[in-house]
């Protein structure tokens, strides 16, 4: 139980007459923490028990006088206002980790998700274009909900629902049958290919007539022209060998990369469920849904020349994967601006008469941008994401190289560091937030970054190391808690507690923010602990034990939280 629930139990018994949820409910945690640990407001109980409030709340108060796992008890007005027993809280909370770990079970993770399956679609980057800088958000933000998920016993598959077919792979066709060069593909890979992207548009502006080569490929593409077929397995060939470095930085795995292309010939059946409706029909030549009594604009089914579009594709993906996950939810991680867009096809398969469509989620996050302005593929100023990676991984290295030029494995540890950095300073904000790449801000060493939290957690295993823990859990390590009663040690352990409410929280939101900021937070206070409270050094041989297991908790929980948002917990920094 939490200490909330224990007070809970305390005040249950001491109170028998009252419901047991009037209390479950009533209990909060007061904001200032000198009003208390806990504070219980009696309002509610005025007109049941006909008294002031300010008379039940000293009435109750009384009862609970010389409870041991109390310190204090007040009465201030309307609230009763509880102060745990420091030892008590210490000795309970460890008590409660301690449990958890001996029982295999990660603590702060749950069986929450137990016999349910959720499909994450996230990543989703464009064949033959850049794994450009704004494909960061969706990745990570993905990639941890992923971990998160599991984490809370969810079965999770991951979807990287390539962006592989449309109009733009009529322009590379027309483009590389004009201009590529396949030993420049070898030597160049998918920059090659955009270079060829960008040519086309170049090239369009002056010749419009492209723009309808470009349209007549990508109808020969899907009617199957061998040739096109060739090309088009190509790019998605080659683009996948890039891409496989990045993921490989960023410790993203996926379960599926089936992308739009493998849908392209699976959209008859829905097309057929929408006719059999009659929720499709004709406009100007093309096939629509109208959505005007949902306030939203027509969905777009098929174009004039009977091509499919995103949506066609999408609501076909949509159905394979329920007919082969059977899902209870399947989740969309993508930009804010394409909310209309799952908005239009989420109500087509609920019109196609589809239950399920109601477990279908879209998780929105706002745009990142550089200093140098917005990026454009076709105008050839996208950033590539692995530049990115890989410049921050060099100035991670060049700093260590001086803060610690004796460092083992400098080269793998600036790799966690660097990589770590960028995903920690894109998770540390709410994720529908705008902002701006800088990286001085991302390689900052101190503050609320990710290698402050990660030298954090170097400082702890090189504590356990000098004291010889360097391999033992903390579950394992006896000591008596209740002596950690100084401060410090309460402001860590409390954050300790919050930790499972915290992956819920996350979870409940679809916001890894919160765990990013659970991390710092508990690496603030750690530190604090560590410079006001001796560990290695302390005398007291009981208090000495009690304070390396609180160190042992916090590198354990601080690699956890990490983990958790994708990001390494190096040993040494």
């Amino acid at each position: 139980m939490t200490t909330k629930e224990v007070a809970a139990e305390i005040l249950k018994s001491r109170w028998p007459e009252l419901e047991a949820e009037v209390i479950d409910q009533g209990l909060e945690v007061p904001k200032d923490t000198k009003m208390g640990d806990l504070a219980f407001p009696c309002f509610r109980l005025a007109k049941t028990l006909r008294k002031a409030p300010a008379q039940i709340a000293a009435d109750l108060a009384a009862k609970l006088e010389g409870e041991k796992a109390l310190s204090k008890v007040e009465a201030v007005g309307p609230y009763v206002n509880l102060f745990l027993n420091p030892g008590f809280l210490s000795a309970h909370i460890l008590e409660t980790y301690d449990e958890a770990e001996k029982a295999g079970r990660s603590y702060g993770s749950s069986d929450k998700g137990e016999g349910k399956t959720v499909v994450l679609d996230y990543s989703s980057i464009n064949i033959a274009k850049p794994f450009h800088i704004g494909h960061l958000r969706t990745t990570v933000i993905g990639n941890s909900l992923s971990r998160i998920l599991r984490f809370s016993g969810y079965n999770t598959v991951s979807i990287n629902y390539l962006g592989d077919w449309g109009t733009q792979f009529g322009k590379m066709i027309v483009a590389f049958r004009k201009w590529g060069d396949e030993a420049e593909v070898t030597k160049s890979g998918t920059r090659y290919l955009v270079s060829l992207y960008v040519r086309f548009h170049e090239e369009a502006e002056k010749d419009p007539a492209l723009d309808d080569e470009a349209r007549a490929a990508f109808k020969s593409l899907e009617e199957g022209d061998e040739d096109a077929l060739r090309l088009w397995k190509y790019f998605v060939e080659v683009s996948l060998k890039d891409v496989s470095r990045v993921y490989d930085l960023l410790d993203v795995k996926f379960d599926s990369y089936l992308g739009e292309g493998y849908f392209w010939d699976k959209t008859a059946r829905p097309i057929e469920i929408m006719e059999e409706k009659g929720i499709l029909e004709e406009s100007d030549g093309a096939k629509i849904v109208d959505l005007k009594e949902y306030d939203m604009p027509p969905c777009l089914i098929l174009k004039k020349d009977g091509s499919t579009l995103y949506a066609t594709r999408d609501i076909a993906a949509a159905l394979y994967r329920k007919e082969t996950y059977d899902f209870d939810k399947c989740v969309y991680v993508t930009g804010l601006e394409q909310k209309l867009h799952f908005a239009q096809w989420f109500k087509v398969i609920e019109l196609m008469g589809f239950e399920w469509s109601k477990d279908l989620v879209h998780i929105p996050y706002g745009l990142i941008s550089l200093e140098e302005g917005r990026m454009s593929t076709r105008h050839g100023t996208a950033i590539w994401l692995e530049d990115v990676l890989k410049e921050a991984i060099a100035k991670t290295r060049a700093i260590m190289a001086e803060k610690n030029p004796d460092l083992e494995n400098i080269d793998e540890v600036a790799r966690e560091v660097g990589v770590g950095a960028v995903v920690f300073h894109d998770l540390f904000n709410n994720r529908i937030k705008d902002y701006v790449f800088k990286y001085d801000e991302v390689l900052n060493f101190d503050g609320e970054t990710g290698p402050y939290v990660q030298y954090t957690h170097a400082r702890a295993c090189s504590i356990l190391r000098k004291a010889g823990l360097k391999d033992v859990k903390a579950c394992d390590i006896e000591a008596d808690a209740s002596l950690l009663s100084d401060e410090y040690a309460q402001e860590v352990l409390k954050l300790v507690e919050s930790y499972p409410a915290r992956v819920a929280e996350a979870l409940s939101k679809w916001e890894p923010y919160v765990v990013t900021r659970f991390t710092v937070a508990l690496a603030t206070a750690f530190n604090r602990f560590y410079h006001e409270c001796p560990i290695n050094s302390c005398e007291d041989e009981a208090l000495r034990a009690a304070r390396l297991k609180l160190t042992a908790v916090c590198h354990e929980l601080l690699k956890s939280g990490l983990y958790l948002i994708g990001v390494s917990a190096p040993e040494q920094m």
